[in-house]
């Protein structure tokens, strides 16, 4: 049986709570990764990541000659021998470093893309899963371990599988605790319209997550042309992709962005995204809507007709862009809050409701608005503030 995303955060910390490996497989792109780090987030850890598969022997370990005279020995039938210590890897001098400063925090060691290392590689870090040690180093305590895998054709349910793998030594299969990692459409349109706590922005971009949900399929799809399946990584590099676009041109927009789009998702993915975005007609961009000229907090009235013209699904949706750059284009700006205010209340009550809803998620932007209307000093400021508050007010009557 495979498990959500969602339902993957609560097991993992299960299995380490237990005193146990997990092992969690998954297709490429799936989000293991991310999961991870997610779960170090949840648990308050320190995370350490090991890329596996570009791990050589002897990279956690290996015998180093010795730096003084003394560590030779003599001998009178075997000449002069050293006694060889160990170099241990950067990442295990950090984590042993980190735990003796911070001995109650929490520690994970992820050791990721674990069998698409060599076979050398996977049986030097056996005694790291299994014993806990390295040569005649112990782990501390409170290090943790979390295993990652590709599928492979030894796996149940995973029979046509055709990764570039090496099979895990049935030591360590039986002494982890296998977690099959699935992607689920409704699970990742969730996370994906989730606010990053570092961003203070959906984890998708609003547009990214429509076209995903208008056609679930498009999630994990392998594009028929190339050798590229749209994971949920791809849309992730989509959605920032997405976002970088709206700095630029529009002239230049469209001479790019196809390309970029099929070189994340594959040529017909990403030739059916691109004619999706055209039928949203989201040819106003929040630089052309806070850059437009004359300057001022007043939108100049070329842009102002155009932006009339829209339907309101369209009208909604340049302006959550305009919310995904807040830190380009901040609104304690008086400029950027009297343009965005002027455009906010062109859209119907639940338009702007809706957005308003959004906006409340973003926790360090209300903050910032807030203290610019204690400070009475950017009228358009204080006035987007006031205007937020009535609108969040509607829900109530």
């Amino acid at each position: 049986m495979a498990l959500s995303y969602q339902a993957m955060l609560a097991a993992v910390p299960v299995v380490l709570k237990a005193g146990n490996v997990p092992n969690i497989v998954g297709e490429a792109g799936i989000g293991k990764s991310a999961l991870v780090a997610e779960v170090a987030t949840q648990l308050h850890a320190k995370l350490y990541t090991t890329v596996v598969s570009l791990s050589e022997k002897g990279d956690l370990a290996i015998p180093i000659p010795p730096l003084t005279s003394e560590s030779f020995i003599e001998t009178a039938d075997y000449g002069r021998l050293a006694d060889v210590q160990f170099g241990y890897t950067h990442t295990l001098i950090e984590i042993i470093r980190y735990a003796e400063a911070h001995p109650q925090q929490p520690i994970i060691w992820f050791l990721d893309e674990f069998n698409r290392g060599t076979q050398a590689v996977q049986s030097e870090l056996m005694n790291l899963v299994l014993q806990r040690t390295i040569n005649t180093l112990t782990l501390p305590n409170q290090v943790q371990l979390v295993l990652a895998e590709n599928p492979d054709a030894s796996m149940r349910g995973f029979e046509t599988s055709t990764y570039g793998v090496v099979a895990s030594d049935a030591a360590i299969k039986d002494r982890t605790v296998r977690l099959v990692l699935t992607s689920d459409a409704d699970d990742w349109l969730q996370w994906a319209a989730q606010t990053n706590p570092t961003t203070g922005q959906p984890n998708i971009h609003p547009l990214v997550q429509q076209f995903i949900s208008e056609d679930v399929t498009r999630l994990n799809q392998a594009d028929a042309a190339d050798d590229l399946v749209a994971t949920p990584r791809a849309w992730e590099r989509v959605s920032a992709n997405l976002t970088a676009l709206a700095d630029l041109p529009t002239a230049t927009q469209a001479m790019i962005a196809l390309d970029i789009f099929q070189g994340d998702i594959g040529t017909e993915l990403g030739l059916a995204f691109e004619q999706f975005l055209e039928q949203q007609a989201i040819h106003l961009t929040p630089q052309q809507l806070y850059t437009g000229e004359p300057s001022g907090a007043v939108v100049p009235a070329e842009l102002l007709t155009q932006f009339k013209a829209m339907s309101e699904p369209q009208k909604s949706t340049v302006l959550r862009s305009c919310l995904q750059l807040t830190t380009t284009y901040p609104l304690t700006v008086d400029a950027n809050a009297g343009r965005f205010l002027q455009l906010l209340q062109m859209l119907s009550q639940d338009g702007q409701f809706s957005l308003v809803q959004q906006l409340g998620q973003n926790r360090d932007l209300l903050k910032q608005l807030y203290t610019a209307n204690i400070a009475q000093q950017s009228p358009y400021v204080t006035a987007l503030y006031q205007y937020l508050q009535q609108v969040a007010s509607w829900s109530n009557q």
